[in-house]
């Protein structure tokens, strides 16, 4: 189950270094991406704490009226795989 957990981490982190590594993305929501995956990086806390902690970032920005529809789509899949994630 921990390793389950830590495959969907590694997968949610891939999908926003695409998201920061696109340049037609605003800045504020790379720097979101950013924090997201720090987050979701932190190793003190657990699988389900830092995915949670990473959604509420994801969520904030994903009502952001400049975010390409495409980036949209992509943070909202994130978010959706994140949600997955339980202690």
């Amino acid at each position: 189950m921990a390793y389950d957990n830590e495959a969907k981490i590694k997968q949610a982190i891939l999908m926003l270094i695409r998201v920061i590594n696109d340049t037609s993305v605003p800045r504020n929501i790379r720097r979101a991406a950013t924090e997201a995956i720090k987050r979701l990086q932190d190793l003190s806390l657990s699988p389900g704490v830092r995915a949670a902690n990473a959604v509420g970032i994801l969520d904030e920005v994903s009502q952001d009226p400049n975010m390409p529809t495409h980036t949209r789509i992509a943070v909202w899949n994130v978010v959706t795989l994140l949600e997955t994630v339980k202690d």
